[in-house]
C-alpha cells in the first residue's frame, strides 16, 4: 500500500465517486469533476487517480453488466471502501481544524 495522505485531486475523485455511489465510472467521474469543480481534466488523469486510490485500498471496483448503449461493453464501476471513507473523514477533520484556527483578523 502507498502512503495514506490524500492529494487534492485524489480527495476530489473520492468525493465524486461517493456522490455517484453505485454508478461511478471513468467518463462520468471526469464529467462530474469538470462540472462541479470547474476544472478541465483528461480521462487518462482520471484513470491514473483511480488507480492510485485503488492501490491505497480507498476504492474497490467491479464490472457492470454489458449495456446496449455501450455496444455491449461493460463499465468499470468504482465504490469508496471503508478505508476511503476514513481517509475522507480525516481530511475533512484536518481542514475544519485548520479553518477554525484562523484568527478573524487574518481575513479582514
Amino acid at each position: 500500500m502507498k502512503g495514506t495522505n490524500l492529494g487534492e485531486l485524489e480527495e476530489i475523485a473520492l468525493l465524486v465517486v461517493a456522490n455517484l455511489f453505485d454508478n461511478a465510472y471513468g467518463i462520468l467521474i471526469k464529467q462530474e469533476i469538470e462540472e462541479k469543480c470547474n476544472r478541465t481534466i483528461t480521462i487518462s488523469t482520471v484513470h491514473n487517480v483511480l488507480q492510485r486510490l485503488s492501490e491505497k485500498d480507498y476504492l474497490e471496483s467491479r464490472y457492470s453488466d454489458p449495456t446496449p448503449e455501450r455496444g455491449g461493453k461493460r463499465k468499470l464501476l468504482f465504490r469508496v471502501t471503508k478505508a476511503g471513507q476514513a481517509a475522507l473523514r480525516t481530511s475533512r477533520s484536518m481542514r475544519e481544524n485548520l479553518w477554525s484556527g484562523i484568527p478573524k483578523v487574518a481575513f479582514d
